[in-house]
This record gives C-alpha cells, sequence and structure tokens, in this order.
C-alpha cells in the first residue's frame, strides 16, 4: 500500500467535536449527533464528510491508548459565514500528507498498524504535528467490508543525522 504525497491547501471545516481515547472511544456518538444535522450546514465545497483527529503533541511517540485527543465530525465549507448553533469552525493549515486508500470495515485497524509500525518507520517521512484525517466520500459505508475512504496522514521529511 503505497500512499500519494500530497501538499494540502488550507481547508475550512465546521463540525462537532469531542475528547477521547481509543480505550473510551466514542466516535459513533460523535457521528450520530453530527449527521442529522449536516444539512444545516450552508456552503459545503463537496457532499464528503471529515472524520479528523487532532493529538497532543508527542502523542505517537509516547502513545498510549488511554491518551486523550480531540475527536471531529466535520464537513468541508468554503466560509465561516453560517455556523449552525452548537457547532464549531477548524481551519486545518496547509502542508504535506500521505494519503492512503483504504478499501475495508472502517473497524478494522490494520491499515493503521501497517502505517505506523512499517510505512512511516521505512519512508523518508516522519509524522507531523498536525491534524490527522479521513474523507468520507461516495463509496463510504460505516462498518461495511466494502467500503472505501481516504486516510490524510500529515508527513514531514526526515532530518538526516550529519
Amino acid at each position: 500500500m503505497t500512499p500519494r504525497i500530497l501538499k494540502l491547501e488550507e481547508k475550512r471545516l465546521i463540525g462537532l467535536n469531542m475528547k477521547m481515547s481509543l480505550i473510551e472511544n466514542k466516535t459513533g456518538f460523535l457521528w450520530r449527533q453530527f449527521a442529522p444535522r449536516i444539512n444545516k450546514i450552508l456552503n459545503r465545497t463537496s457532499e464528503n464528510k471529515i472524520s479528523m483527529q487532532v493529538y497532543p503533541p508527542m502523542y505517537f511517540k509516547q502513545f498510549h491508548p488511554n491518551k486523550e485527543f480531540e475527536k471531529w465530525a466535520t464537513v468541508e465549507v468554503q466560509d465561516f459565514k453560517n455556523i449552525p448553533e452548537g457547532m464549531k469552525s477548524f481551519i486545518i493549515k496547509e502542508g504535506l500528507y500521505a494519503v492512503f486508500q483504504h478499501k475495508g470495515s472502517s473497524t478494522d485497524n490494520k491499515v493503521f498498524e501497517y502505517i505506523f509500525s512499517e510505512w512511516v518507520p521505512k519512508s523518508m517521512f516522519e509524522i507531523d504535528d498536525r491534524p490527522h484525517f479521513e474523507v468520507l466520500g461516495k463509496k463510504y459505508r460505516n462498518n461495511d467490508k466494502h467500503s472505501e475512504e481516504e486516510i490524510w496522514i500529515p508527513v514531514i521529511e526526515k532530518q538526516k543525522t550529519p
């Protein structure tokens, strides 16, 4: 599984967020709160949904499944002129991303095991301290083995030691 390395332009998102950990995963609850309200978000740039994780600094260097991070259920918008009540805005700053095409159930964590334990260590990149996200397009089906999504991992080139 070879990713595409892309430079992401700034993205503007509107959605809901909450703190959680991998052990205490509340993703389903978050999306059940957000999904019925998506149609209240005007000026969307596409029908895609974006599931985003904002990890604290050093999250992956000192990994523990109980460590909390911020999870977002969002959509991309052109601007922040009309933010529905109770929702928040977020800007993903531009930068390099490794983009993986994932086919299979969203509950299958093998793709993330591969990315973090095989691809990253062997690549010329390391994880950057920016949001991670998944683009859930027309072919995405929650917990379906035929589902498709894009996994966006923020990367920077590894520093060469002299």
